[in-house]
């Protein structure tokens, strides 16, 4: 079962941080490149919320999907020769479980070639029992900005042209930490929680934006919403409704056949930052279906990584 089909069939049914240490043992089902990286535990004295309960796995579950989590985190992947560059990478996978490979790993094996430190979330995903399950992602997303602030000097950074891309629900996570950094979801237990974390671009791949059915993605809005969400958390959780002109400049990519999440997310997403005259830049490209990472290299879709990494660039040098 591919991670494709998941999102197909599921929106149709509805002050001091440890230091970094590789994990211990093998993740089932994951390369081993996964384990071989540098994890930060982004909250090491214990999360902001409790009620985690972990789920049962089926029998045909892909392995190669990250569920359960107990203890989000950031997986950092260096690369050979650094730009001083930094992208965090939010997966994505329905908020139902975080597809660690084609939109983590995948993601920094690409970027990596060009210089970039990518760092990779491992966020709680709100269906896991947790108590104000709707918060629970963009506190980790929040911890993840200020975390990687907090050891820019370590990894020889420049904290103030951090970049974020998300896919799909991670794209949806994203696009709330682009319009919700400010979000007070948590509160402050330690100095790092005093850092910004407002990133200073955003890349938004395939995301969910939208709630509501027939555009937006429902197994992701049921997870992260609940059976039975009010009107006001629904517009608290619809990003487009929330941009302002603090929101941070975006990118927008997506494919025009994607059955799973309509290409209209990004349409509406883009026309709530063009009304509040902030920095937007779109591609929409004719094949790619969902869930595609970087890219099939016959298709146009994989220029997508290229495309991004030279707008911030160019967003970098203007500056």
């Amino acid at each position: 079962m591919s991670r494709r089909s998941i999102l197909i069939a599921a929106g149709a049914t509805s002050a001091a941080l440890v230091a970094s240490t590789p994990a211990l043992a093998a993740t089932p089902g994951l390369p081993a490149s996964w384990d071989q990286q540098p994890r930060i535990p982004l909250w090491p004295k214990g999360t902001p919320e409790t009620g985690f309960a972990a789920q049962p796995q089926p029998a045909d579950y892909p392995k190669n999907f990250v569920r359960n989590v107990a203890q989000p985190e950031l997986r950092v992947f260096v690369p050979a020769r650094s730009n001083g560059q930094a992208v965090l990478s939010i997966p994505g996978g329905a908020y139902t479980f975080v597809s660690v490979v084609n939109e983590g790993i995948d993601v920094a094996r690409r970027m990596n070639a060009l210089g970039y430190t990518v760092f990779v979330l491992i966020y709680r995903l709100p269906g896991e029992g947790w108590t104000h399950r709707a918060d629970v992602p963009l506190q980790d997303a929040q911890r993840a900005v200020r975390v990687i602030r907090s050891r820019a000097a370590e990894y020889r950074l420049d904290p103030a042209t951090l970049a974020v891309v998300g896919f799909s629900a991670g794209g949806h996570l994203a696009a709330s930490l682009a319009t919700g950094f400010g979000e007070a979801v948590a509160p402050v237990s330690d100095a790092i929680d005093r850092l910004d974390p407002r990133p200073a671009h955003v890349g938004l791949i395939y995301p969910v934006i939208s709630h509501v059915p027939g555009i937006g993605h429902a197994d992701s809005s049921l997870k992260l919403l609940g059976p039975s969400p009010d009107a006001a958390l629904i517009a608290r959780r619809s990003p487009a409704e929330h941009v302002t002109a603090a929101t941070p400049p975006i990118f927008l990519a997506h494919a025009l056949d994607d059955p799973a999440v309509p290409a209209e997310n990004s349409v509406i997403m883009m026309r709530a930052l063009q009304a509040a005259k902030r920095p937007v830049e779109a591609h929409f490209f004719q094949r790619g279906g969902h869930g595609f990472g970087t890219g099939e290299p016959d298709l146009p879709a994989s220029a997508w990584p290229d495309l991004f990494l030279r707008w911030i660039a160019d967003r970098v040098a203007a500056a």
